[in-house]
């Protein structure tokens, strides 16, 4: 990171910031290709769990190349100023890489759209019918490295 100033290096920060955002936004390369997708998802462990379609661009794209990056953000806010060259942004931003890999068993697909829910939700106990699960593919992202910036804050 070229501010070092505004790196956020506590993991608890880190950590917290991660079930604090919304939108996951995933990375994915094939043949020098790439492409990006925002995505629900839910955070544990130093994981990413996302859901998606059992087919589509970004499944054939995970499994012909499982190396991903992500970026999250929270707090975004634009700081107007006098000059127009002078404005910014105020932001929290998490950027990381990781590898994708697609959970099968139906007990750790259940427990990995938990782990989505309760992204979004209070509530701690949810129920999926056998076809839901049946219906979906659910990804687990075995995060690498992350960084954090903070910037405005």
């Amino acid at each position: 990171m070229r501010k070092n100033e505004k790196e956020v290096k506590d993991i608890a920060e880190i950590e917290e910031i991660l079930r604090r955002a919304d939108i996951c936004r995933l990375g994915l390369c094939v043949d020098n290709i790439p492409y990006v997708i925002p995505m629900s998802f839910g955070y544990r462990n130093n994981c990413l769990y996302l859901h998606s379609a059992k087919e589509g661009k970004k499944i054939d794209m995970m499994k012909a190349n499982p190396k991903v990056c992500f970026e999250v953000e929270v707090g975004t806010k634009l700081v107007k100023k006098d000059m127009a060259c002078n404005w910014g942004m105020k932001f929290i931003s998490i950027i990381g890489l990781g590898t994708a890999r697609f959970i099968e068993e139906r007990s750790d697909k259940k427990e990995a759209l938990d782990i989505i829910m309760s992204q979004y939700s209070e509530d701690k106990s949810f129920q999926y019918s056998d076809e839901q699960i049946e219906a979906v593919t659910v990804i687990e992202v075995m995060i690498t490295e992350m960084s954090c910036k903070k910037s405005g804050y």
